[in-house]
């Protein structure tokens, strides 16, 4: 079995290429050509070429471009790498008889109420970045290939920056913060994410009819200043001399940025966990191993 994985070293394609190894034979490129190949999802013709080329059982899309703010003003690069890209892995792999692979964001939906959200809600996004996933949602969805598509939120790595790191970070040069309390999620590690997808790989090869789009986080929720608090009292009770006395929650109206965010970014998994019989644990787990790497405890 062939596998072409794209967008090799992002956070959560870092992690995949870990958990497909064992899989098959692993073609692992980003945004630069490498052997005449190119994973760069701006680049139509060449990400064309690139699987006619390879002819691969598997592509795993786990490039994007994720700048949300920039993405209000880079709106046309946001509808290409996010948008068109997609239609056209999903025209390509089609033609294969092949499978796609697909990372989606919560920020589909409008951010309103306390409940997660289902597969079946009715998505409207609140920011440019948000429409162009569901746009790519779609194309794949109506290219009638056969896919997976996981919506995830709040994703973070051990590998790179993350909200944890920026965290202890400011929590070493300031007394006080002010962080945000109105969001609420559930932080999800890229190396979740990748195993899962490696498991659900399995069994979709064996019951194709698991094909489908499906939401993808830790167990549990919290908010941003909820986080915060837990990694901050982690970081004290396993040695870190952190400045920070007091830390403020305030509502996201605080902190004006381009591009609006969903205050409500639950995701309901039951679908995926009862669908594929596997257990997501909670939130705190993942981000706890995260730490521990980070300061090397």
């Amino acid at each position: 079995m062939k596998i072409l994985l794209l967008g090799k070293n992002g956070q959560v394609g870092w992690e995949l290429q870990r958990s497909l190894t064992p899989l098959g034979e692993l073609i692992a490129l980003d945004r630069h050509v490498t052997d005449g190949l190119c994973g760069d999802l701006s680049n139509i013709d060449a990400l064309r070429a690139t699987i006619r080329a390879l002819k691969p059982d598997i592509v795993v899309n786990a490039a994007a471009y994720t700048a949300v703010d920039k993405a209000e003003t880079e709106t046309e690069l946001a509808d290409l790498v996010n948008g068109r890209a997609s239609g056209v892995l999903a025209e390509e792999v089609k033609a294969l008889g092949a499978w796609l692979i697909h990372y989606s964001t919560d920020y589909v939906f409008d951010g309103r109420g306390s409940l997660p959200w289902l597969e079946t809600d009715a998505v409207a996004p609140v920011n440019h970045y948000g429409a162009s996933k569901l746009a790519g949602e779609q194309l794949i969805i109506d290219s009638g290939c056969r896919h997976l598509i996981f919506r995830t939120s709040w994703v973070y790595g051990a590998r790179g920056n993350n909200f944890a790191k920026t965290m202890l970070r400011l929590a070493k040069e300031h007394e006080s913060l002010n962080l945000v309390a109105d969001q609420v999620g559930a932080p999800t590690g890229a190396d979740l994410i990748a195993d899962v997808t490696a498991l659900a790989i399995q069994n979709v090869l064996r019951c194709p009819e698991l094909s489908g789009l499906y939401h993808l986080a830790a167990a549990g929720e919290v908010s941003w200043y909820g986080y915060a608090d837990y990694v901050f009292d982690f970081a004290k009770r396993h040695g870190e001399e952190l400045r920070v006395e007091v830390v403020n929650p305030v509502d996201t109206i605080a902190y004006p940025t381009p591009a609006r965010r969903p205050l409500n970014s639950r995701l309901n998994t039951q679908m995926l966990r009862d669908k594929f019989s596997m257990c997501l644990p909670d939130w705190r787990s993942g981000v706890t191993r995260m730490l521990m790497e980070v300061l090397n405890k």
